[in-house]
């Protein structure tokens, strides 16, 4: 990729799309910093300073905006579609939240993996332009494959299906991301538009955070939609972004009498690899000592390509304990959003959508990034307090460990309001009184003596290995009670006698109102029908005793047969029994009974974990990127941005180890361990940085620096000096 002996005129090692987009406004900021005066102090070998100004300004590359608008539609379609995964994956292809955790950090695994191949691709076989369009329908197909998967009328094979379109997106959106950011700046003529340049990195960075803004709150909403007698519409949700990747292709394909296509020029990863392995081979032939064990491949590979090697190998060392952040920052679309589900998004105008929560990082991000480079980190310089770069990535990891503590202590509220369900050695039967107030009591225990309200009900529990029978009376009339183990059983009393069903407390997994409608009516042979109204939407009952899990809280009015009842509410996981005495077909008794309380904590206390985890983002993500450039040769800039995308891959990887493993069963003690990890793994950062000491990029600018230089070395002297 790094070639020695280039024109001014090309791009060296343009920075490239790394993990979050971050990197992209920090990369415009450091480029404006360099105004007129450092470009006419630069000595060019072979073009002096008057000759360049005496030259006509090259015309700004309308390419640009094609590459631009591509990158908006291809960052809408990840990010929709990322953003809705883990609740399909629970919802629809009906695995664990644990499992789904698995299924979405590994898909993230193979998304910041398969950059590596993607950049050796374009580098060294396609060029840039021909490996983003073929990627891209690659992309494109596993798009429209987990539309269909998600389509349950076609009758595809949904598990298997869904993983292939997650695998063909990973490939497209990996093999893309190390070439876009990079062809965009090959548009343009350096160093005469250097600004030029800057101007398209920030215009980039708004197209990311656009695009995911945009898609991350309206997927959700597209998902709530009823489609194929389903009362979520995946299909939709995830053929939207599938038009937008297709849309994505044809304008990046429109753009290509306009652009500026390089040949491939051979990739520095692949280089190094080989350098590295020259190196171990040598040396266990060899028996000669060397000063460093790299050494051993100066012969085959050159002093210039070895002394950068090892400049490289010190900061990648410094990169070992960096995937933690990831495994907690990633976290934002899977334990985050199953917790959201758990929580209350009314606002009265407007209720909150689980998966919509995920739209304030990139709002925050937006803010956040100005805030900090104009106030934040020139008063903290000010207060001589984390001045240095390693000090300010310790402190973003410490930042991310407190927003998981965070997430745990509201994890633990929810926690407190989950109803107890019959375990293993336990079981347990609810018995619902539709009528006056009523006295059980046992013929054999005189202690038992219960009184159940009127349209009330009571629980029971009963220690129990496989199931035992009791004997109760109800008022005068003899009832049986089954207690069966890890089971609740439902009991109430009909004018033809006991009737039973399996009854349950559990949540719904969708945080949706659930309702159970239980009838006693004077007229028996009277099947009642049993509809829910809200608004124009109405949910119909279609088997006696079974409950319903509503589309959207809300004030309902119940319909059965001709009466129709007051409005009563249905709150977000809530799970509800309402007990119907039936006098006649218009006068009726309904009396709803809030058997598992609503989700009473509020999703806006999400807010202060998402405000600290983006803090610790900035701080971290954008800190580390700087960081990587300053220490690491011109060389070494792609190698670099390859050990920074594996530190995002091997941090899912975590996730993936630890949710297998499941060592917690509550989602609270889940996150006090990731901050726990967190933790320790910042101490050991920390002492692994106070023996770093930090390099100084030189000020001489030449030729064959290209961008990078330009870009990077007045500012870091800057920085590092501080």
């Amino acid at each position: 990729m790094h070639d020695t002996k280039r024109g001014s005129e090309e791009v060296d090692e343009v920075p490239e799309e790394i993990g979050e987009t971050t990197n992209l406004l920090v990369i415009a900021t450091k480029i404006n910093e360099q105004n007129e005066a450092d470009l006419q102090n630069c000595e060019f070998e072979s073009t002096s300073s008057d000759e360049m100004q005496n030259k006509k300004k090259p015309k700004y590359p309308k390419s640009v905006f094609f590459i631009v608008s591509n990158e908006f539609c291809e960052r809408f379609s990840f990010y929709g579609m990322r953003t809705i995964l883990s609740i399909y994956i629970t919802d629809m292809l009906l695995y664990s939240e644990s499992d789904a955790k698995i299924i979405f950090h590994a898909f993230t695994v193979l998304v910041y993996f398969f950059p590596l191949f993607g950049a050796m691709l374009a580098d060294s076989y396609l060029g840039k332009f021909k490996t983003i369009f073929y990627v891209s329908i690659v992309y494109a197909c596993g798009n429209i494959i987990l539309a269909l998967a998600a389509t349950k009328p076609i009758g595809l094979p949904p598990v298997e299906f869904t993983m292939i379109g997650l695998l063909l997106i990973a490939i497209g959106t990996g093999g893309i991301k190390p070439c876009v950011a990079a062809f965009g700046g090959d548009q343009f003529t350096l160093p005469q538009q250097t600004k030029q340049l800057a101007a398209f990195f920030s215009m980039f960075y708004f197209a990311i955070n656009s695009g995911s803004f945009v898609s991350t709150f309206l997927t959700p909403v597209l998902r709530e939609q009823e489609c194929f007698g389903g009362a979520q519409c995946f299909t939709l949700a995830f053929g939207v972004p599938g038009v937008l990747m297709i849309i994505s292709i044809i304008i990046f394909g429109l753009g290509k009498p306009l652009y500026k296509i390089k040949e491939p020029e051979g990739n520095m990863v692949i280089q190094v690899s080989k350098c590295i392995g020259n190196a171990i081979s040598e040396k266990s032939k060899s028996k000669e000592k060397k000063e460093h064990w790299l050494d051993h491949a100066i012969p085959e590979y050159g002093e210039s390509l070895v002394k950068d090697v090892k400049a490289l190998l010190r900061v990648l060392i410094l990169y070992i304990p960096l995937p933690v952040f990831w495994a907690l920052f990633d976290q934002q679309g899977t334990g985050w959003t199953f917790m959201a589900r758990r929580m209350d998004g009314d606002i009265g105008f407007y209720t909150i959508l689980p998966d919509q929560i995920q739209v304030i990082n990139p709002l925050l991000v937006m803010f956040f990034i100005p805030l900090f480079d104009m106030v934040v980190y020139p008063m903290l310089t000010r207060c001589k307090v984390l001045r240095t770069p390693l000090q300010r990535l310790v402190m973003g990891g410490l930042l991310a460990a407190i927003a998981f503590a965070m997430s745990a202590g509201i994890s633990m509220v929810i926690e407190s309001e989950t109803p107890i369900l019959p375990r293993a050695g336990t079981g347990q039967v609810t018995f619902y009184n539709i009528g006056k107030e009523l006295k059980l009591t046992s013929p054999t225990d005189e202690k038992i003596n219960i009184t159940v309200p009127e349209m009330g009900y009571v629980l029971l529990d009963e220690s129990v290995t496989g199931s035992i029978t009791k004997s109760f009376l109800a008022g005068d009339l003899p009832i049986e009670l089954t207690f069966e183990e890890k089971t609740t059983m439902g009991y109430y009393l009909s004018y033809s006698g006991i009737q039973s069903f399996t009854d349950s407390f559990a949540k719904s997994e969708q945080g949706l109102p659930i309702v159970r409608t239980l009838i006693r009516n004077k007229l028996e042979d009277r099947n009642y029908e049993i509809t829910y109204i809200l608004g124009d939407m109405q949910e119909k009952v279609t088997k006696k005793d079974e409950p319903v899990a509503l589309k959207k809280p809300g004030e309902y009015s119940i319909k059965i047969g001709e009466y129709l009842s007051q409005k009563i509410e249905f709150k977000l996981g809530g799970v509800y029994t309402v007990l119907v005495d039936a006098f006649s077909d218009t006068q009726m008794n309904v009396v709803p009974n809030t058997i598992t309380p609503y989700n009473r904590v509020h999703m806006l206390w999400i807010i202060p974990q998402y405000v600290v985890i983006t803090v610790a983002e900035i701080m971290f993500s954008i800190t580390g990127l700087e960081f990587s450039y300053s220490q690491a040769p011109l060389s070494m800039k792609s190698v670099l941005q390859a050990g920074w995308l594996l530190t995002t891959c091997i941090g899912n990887l975590i996730v993936v180890i630890i949710e297998a493993i499941e060592p917690f069963e509550k989602q609270s003690n889940n996150f006090f361990l990731y901050a726990a990890l967190m933790l320790i793994d910042m101490v050991i950062f920390a002492l692994m940085a106070m023996r770093y000491k930090y390099v100084k990029q030189g000020d001489t600018v030449t030729e064959d620096d290209g961008i990078e230089n330009i870009a990077f070395s007045k500012s870091n002297e800057t920085k590092m000096s501080t």
